[in-house]
């Protein structure tokens, strides 16, 4: 997935604060971070001499770089993860913002894939960078609901329903023309057999058949056969589809002037079975994951990082949510947006299999009331900045660092 190298060390707290001070400047302004202009912006009670000797001793620990060009110092893929780690258990999505989230995936039908395309188009808006989600990918898929539709004289198509939502066709031959009554009772016996099955309890059902030629009509034994093979199909199979957004987000950025460079990351992450080996893994864990530049195990993948989470249940079905940027990335933000989109579908998931439980006549049609009952976020609202995107990157000066005051 990741070739993650050694973590560097702890460091003092004044040097630490300093390598904050720095990548969130470079952040902010992509341009190198020299002393003097460090000591002004955040107004620190050291010298520019004593910055110097720290971001050297920093550049040492290959945590920053030295560009040729510039005096200033940027952060290396080494110092970007040791700042990651120190802030990624600490931030949390604003509550206007996970208000905001909630009330657009209440405007969505339920168990829709209109999930997926608001869940890339949301981390999109809300973190400025480009993102992707797949769908939930079931560990064992189960039959919902079978139909047998004529499409002509010696041919119909079967539509296998998902009970997670995907819908399969499949084409089946007639050896003689039937009405439209014998295909509707044909159907009726297939899904009544079927319902709720998954793919070995629909193969057990074919041997029965299978064992008992004539028992029923053929037409009925060759959709189970079509219906066992989609299954196997579909079990099998990487991720289907990826939805992603805000490619024109990361275009814009000055590290990706060239599309060539972007065009090759993009191709990687169309990459199905990429995806669904990195949902894999990623299932075993609780949280955002994060892989920055040299990280990834995509050599494409080297000038970008990477902030994915899992979300569903590792028992029943799984997908992947993140976002992809340069690696002069706000990870706080982009870190706690993804986590809260990842629980909120999570929280989704659960629902959807608790719906599929329920009989008919109980079933609520829409995600609304779901939605409803999912927690909502407590505390003050702040005002909320504009929901295009991130706040701007502005050079305006911020507080200093507690460790450097």
């Amino acid at each position: 997935m990741a070739r993650r190298k050694v973590r560097p060390g702890p460091l003092e707290d004044r040097s630490a604060a300093i390598l904050r001070a720095i990548i969130e400047e470079y952040v902010a302004t992509a341009q190198p971070v020299g002393s003097v202009a460090l000591v002004e912006k955040y107004a620190l009670s050291i010298s520019p001499a004593t910055v110097r000797n720290i971001m050297a001793e920093l550049e040492t620990a290959e945590l920053l770089g030295h560009p040729h060009t510039s005096a200033g110092r940027v952060p290396t893929d080494r110092g970007y993860r040791l700042y990651v780690e120190s802030i990624a258990d600490q931030v949390s999505l604003a509550p206007v913002e996970q208000l905001m989230i909630r009330h657009q995936f209440g405007q969505v039908e339920f168990a829709n894939e209109q999930w997926f395309r608001l869940a890339a188009s949301t981390l999109a808006s809300a973190t400025g960078s480009a993102a992707i989600a797949t769908p939930i990918k079931p560990q064992a898929c189960r039959i919902r609901r079978i139909e047998i539709v004529p499409t002509a004289e010696r041919s119909a198509t079967v539509l296998l329903v998902m009970a997670e939502g995907p819908v399969k066709q499949v084409l089946l031959t007639l050896d003689h023309e039937y009405r439209a009554s014998e295909l509707d009772e044909i159907a009726r016996g297939v899904d009544r057999v079927l319902k709720a099955k998954t793919t070995p309890e629909v193969d057990a059902v074919l041997d029965t058949l299978r064992e008992r030629p004539g028992s029923v009509d053929p037409l009925f034994t060759q959709a189970v056969e079509r219906v066992s093979r989609t299954m196997h199909e579909f079990d099998a199979s990487a991720i289907e589809e990826v939805f992603s957004e805000g490619l024109l987000n990361v275009m814009e950025e000055p590290e990706f002037e060239r599309s060539e460079r972007l065009r090759r990351v993009f191709n990687v992450l169309q990459d199905r079975v990429y995806l669904g080996e990195l949902a894999q893994k990623l299932s075993a864990s609780d949280d955002v994951a994060v892989f920055i530049g040299s990280e990834n195990r995509h050599e494409e993948m080297n000038d970008v990082s990477l902030v994915v989470a899992p979300y569903g249940r590792p028992d029943r079905a799984i997908g992947v949510v993140g976002v992809i940027g340069p690696t002069r990335m706000a990870y706080p933000h982009a870190i706690s947006t993804v986590r809260y989109v990842r629980g909120l579908m999570t929280e989704l998931v659960d629902h959807l299999y608790a719906w599929m439980r329920r009989p008919t006549a109980l079933r609520a049609p829409r995600p609304t009331a779901i939605l409803s009952r999912l927690k909502r976020p407590r505390g003050p609202s702040p005002v909320p900045r504009s929901w295009a995107g991130p706040a701007p990157r502005s050079a305006s000066p911020r507080s200093t660092p507690t460790a450097l005051r």
